[in-house]
């Protein structure tokens, strides 16, 4: 194994030798440095991989390299690994090759979460709450969700082996299931909300998109010809293919209309992107939903829309990245995702944000921005995302629903419900009623969480003894937590509203899915309602737009 290992490196020494030549031969300060400092790094890498003490893993210690590198340019610019391929190709197509199943790790055990209905998993009589007792001969025991998953993935009409537990059943069952294409929809439901207004849920910008939007409008028109409405949800969509955010913008505004300016250090690369089709509908009504976790071209899309005052936006800020990624080869099956260029919506804006920190943009105050204007005159700010029209309140979770979630009670329970009802009622009626049988199932298991304020009085606790104090806060301190133990008590009745709806989606997801989940989830959204409320006030609409 060593041998193997000396003698990979002497080829890469060989061979970045041979690319630094051809660096040096130019003898211009940039060129000079890269191939110096390549140089340096080999030698480094071939003197650890030599000398180091234990055995060194040259893909592990290459690829921390190439990730801190990385790191030191923006959240966007990533190397894609020969194992993380289908993945790659999960997130620009919307499919991979695999059995379509979801898994986590639920009290240790890796169980599927979910089964994509028609595909290998769900055709095998697979079911979310099922535990994965081995895959291809290996126990899943110690291993984590993101490691059981890589290798359920693979080329399709290869056939993976999976043995596993049904919930609350010992025995372990065997089935051979072959991987085939996997195929997520990127539109999991469109449909009426109320009489006259359309609701249409965009999870992704993968291939075909736009068909998919456009058809949803076109089947949603067709269908009601009283339609005076329509919602696009991009609600915690990260973005994806740059061509499908114009096919999307092109339902809604005319043929040529200038969508997306690209600019780059690669000046031949510069586009300006246009709208080339004949639209939908220019004159519907239309409210675009967004939040924090709308990314890229969700940003294209509604920014879009705001500037040419084709639609009202409402929600919360979006995230803010104006950056577009291009892929390159980089050998052995391996890609690295580039940051090539910043792109500028009609107004002239960019929407990137300036600045970030762990990863993440950082809110700046809109004094800092730069104003632009939409095609009617209105104020838009470059910078930090897009600002909807209608600002609305986050409908943050409760810490006892964040609590459920993280010790999976909600899952298990319903795992526990599944198993006592064969069937339930469909999305537009069923509605969960035994909430008390719940408390009681919670009062079984090992339920806690904490506070915001517990968090603090721990640090407090800490600092205090740390400064010596302890001893005179320490009973205050105690009469702080009895009184938060005692009110902890009463929230999941306080919360009662909130766990239901989550419950309620579990449970549909279940029995009828992904589009099962999202339509039961429409019926209690307060951004939904606020929506409708808005389409069918024309006046008020018309307002935010002039």
């Amino acid at each position: 194994m060593k041998k193997i290992k000396k003698i990979s490196s002497f080829a890469i020494v060989l061979f970045i030798g041979i690319i630094g030549f051809s660096f040096v031969t130019d003898n211009h300060g940039k060129y000079f440095q890269i191939a110096k400092n390549i140089e340096i790094f080999t030698n480094l890498y071939k003197e650890i991989n030599t000398y180091y003490v234990d055995d060194v893993d040259p893909a592990k210690l290459m690829r921390t390299g190439v990730d801190a590198m990385l790191e030191s340019l923006d959240p966007y610019t990533n190397y894609i690994s020969e194992s993380e391929i289908e993945g790659f190709k999960y997130m620009i197509d919307g499919k991979y090759g695999g059995i379509g199943a979801d898994t986590k790790e639920v009290g240790g055990d890796i169980t599927i979460t979910m089964t994509h209905e028609g595909f290998p998993a769900d055709e095998a009589g697979l079911k979310p709450g099922d535990i994965l007792v081995s895959v291809d001969g290996k126990s899943t025991k110690g291993k984590s969700s993101d490691n059981i998953s890589d290798i359920l993935k693979g080329s399709p009409g290869s056939t993976v082996e999976i043995e596993y537990k049904n919930p609350g059943s010992e025995k372990v069952n065997k089935v051979s299931v072959t991987r085939k294409e996997v195929k997520i929809p990127n539109v999991p439901f469109s449909g009426m909300v109320s009489d006259n207004v359309g609701y249409v849920a965009l999870t992704t910008f993968t291939q075909d998109a736009g068909k998919n939007v456009a058809d949803a409008v076109k089947g949603l028109k067709k269908e009601n010809p009283g339609i005076e409405g329509i919602i696009l949800d991009l609600r915690g969509n990260g973005g994806g293919l740059l061509r499908e955010a114009i096919n999307i913008c092109n339902i809604f505004i005319p043929k040529g209309e200038e969508i997306v300016i690209t600019r780059g250090k690669v000046k031949d690369w510069d586009r300006s992107l246009r709208t080339l089709n004949a639209p939908i509908d220019e004159e519907i009504r239309l409210v675009v939903l967004i939040d924090n976790n709308s990314a890229s071209a969700s940003e294209i899309v509604s920014g879009v829309l705001q500037d040419l005052d084709r639609a009202v936006l409402m929600g919360q800020s979006s995230y803010g990245k104006g950056l577009v990624q291009n892929t390159r080869d980089v050998g052995y099956n391996s890609k690295v995702k580039i940051t090539i260029a910043k792109y500028y919506i009609p107004s002239g804006r960019c929407i990137q944000a300036v600045s970030y920190k762990n990863g993440e943009p950082v809110n700046i105050d809109d004094s800092k921005r730069t104003p632009f204007k939409t095609k009617n005159g209105r104020k838009v700010l470059d910078g930090g995302g897009i600002k909807p029209e209608v600002v609305l309140k986050d409908a943050k979770l409760s810490n006892v629903l964040k609590g459920l979630d993280k010790e999976n009670l909600i899952f298990k329970y319903v795992t526990d419900y599944k198993l006592k009802n064969k069937e339930v009622a469909g999305p537009d009626k069923f509605k969960f009623t035994n909430f008390p049988g719940f408390m009681d199932y919670v009062a079984t298991e090992t339920f806690n969480f904490d506070t915001e304020t517990e968090k603090m009085l721990k640090n407090l606790n800490a600092k205090a003894d740390e400064d010596g104090f302890q001893d005179l806060i320490q009973s205050d301190i105690k009469s702080i937590r009895d009184k938060i133990l005692q009110n902890k008590k009463n929230d999941l009745k306080k919360y009662q509203s909130q766990i239901t709806e989550s419950i309620e989606q579990e449970i549909m997801k279940r029995y009828y899915y992904q589009k099962g989940k999202i339509e039961i989830s429409l019926r209690n959204d307060s951004e939904i309602k606020e929506a409708i409320k808005l389409l069918n006030d024309a006046s008020k609409y018309n307002s935010y737009l002039k």
